[in-house]
């Protein structure tokens, strides 16, 4: 099979698999992820779910839990890609989960109302089964949703992600080579001038909306970044709202390809991008963790400097448009970054949603 027929094929099986999951009754759960992951997959799952191996730990701590909370579970994608990167096969997506929100999921107190799960998910798949899952999942926002803010206000927008403008987010057929290779080698390019960039010469604000990024991104740029960060608009919006106070917090962060040995040696951790696909007019990239910092120039997230070294688990989703990216989904693990930071979200929002109660 080539290349582009097995994109095709782990995208259209995916596609219809996870929506089976996410909708299957729970007695239904262990034969539907059987049918698409492997005995021994590694399940990659937001702060406090965390790293397990197996599916059958997965549907214990994951998929049965989340489907007692949301009975009426159902998956809504808005960007379905897919790719290889490294001789490996992938299938990435961005997209809420949907369900009524009925029994109290990671000591999160159940509202009775709708709610939307955000997340960003990249599968390795190998003959047809999903191998390595890596699901950052925004279960701030969630608490946001069940009426509790647990950290500073967020500088951007917070709330629903919106869908690609073009929507053609869901891309299940084969895509031109050349348009998926030049849509990821824009992105790495714009990854560049944000690595090569100096933050501690002084440019500030204004480096920062001058230096070459902007001849990436497109005048009427979205940016949406996780709860907490929220979604900025345009190249100012995106620099006043998250860039600006973000390496102002982290200067001269290490991301992507940036990570040398000496590095992991430091953070204990492999960094780096595990993934880098173009798919037609999208692109992706994520790394577990993909950027490494010290949190040494100032308060973020509210919190004041730590002096910690500190990783991200980040995934970059990517509409190129008009010849320039137009939009970027960002799927951040917050609460993994905070504890790190010496914030236990968790914890803090239990002196909120147990006060009063024997």
């Amino acid at each position: 099979m080539q290349n582009s027929d097995r994109h095709v094929a782990n995208k259209q099986s995916l596609y219809r698999a996870l929506q089976e999951i996410a909708e299957a009754a729970a007695s239904e759960l262990p034969a539907r992820l059987a049918s698409v992951s492997t005995a021994d997959a590694q399940w990659r799952m937001s702060h406090p779910l965390n790293e397990m191996t197996g599916r059958d730990q997965a549907l214990e701590t994951v998929w049965l839990p989340l489907k007692r909370a949301l009975p009426d579970l159902e998956r809504r994608d808005l960007i379905l890609i897919g790719g290889d990167y490294q001789g490996r096969d992938y299938v990435a997506a961005v997209g809420h989960y949907c369900g009524t929100f009925r029994h109290d999921w990671l000591s999160i107190p159940a509202t009775g109302r709708p709610v939307f799960l955000r997340y960003g998910e990249v599968y390795e798949v190998k003959d047809g089964k999903i191998v390595q899952a890596t699901c950052l999942w925004d279960i701030l926002d969630l608490i946001r949703q069940a009426g509790f803010w647990p950290i500073a206000p967020s500088l951007g927008t917070e709330g629903h992600w919106a869908g690609p403008i073009t929507g053609d987010g869901i891309v299940l057929t084969a895509t031109d080579p050349g348009q998926s290779a030049a849509s990821i080698a824009q992105t790495l390019a714009m990854h560049k001038t944000l690595g090569d960039y100096n933050d501690l010469d002084g440019r500030g604000r204004q480096g920062l909306l001058d230096m070459p990024q902007k001849e990436y991104w497109h005048p009427k740029m979205m940016w949406y970044g996780p709860s907490g960060i929220g979604t900025t608009r345009g190249l100012q919006g995106f620099v006043d709202y998250h860039q600006l106070p973000f390496r102002l917090a982290f200067p001269n962060r290490k991301g992507g390809g940036q990570w040398t040995e000496k590095d992991v040696a430091a953070s204990a951790k492999k960094g780096g991008h595990y993934i880098r696909v173009g798919d037609g007019p999208y692109s992706v990239t994520g790394g577990w963790p993909s950027v490494m910092a010290y949190h040494s120039g100032g308060s973020f997230l509210g919190v004041g400097a730590t002096d910690r070294l500190v990783t991200m688990r980040v995934m970059d989703f990517y509409l190129h448009h008009e010849g320039l990216i137009r939009e970027n989904w960002v799927p951040l693990d917050i609460l993994d970054l905070l504890t790190q930071m010496g914030v236990d979200v968790i914890d803090r929002t239990q002196s909120h949603f147990n006060r009063g109660r024997m």
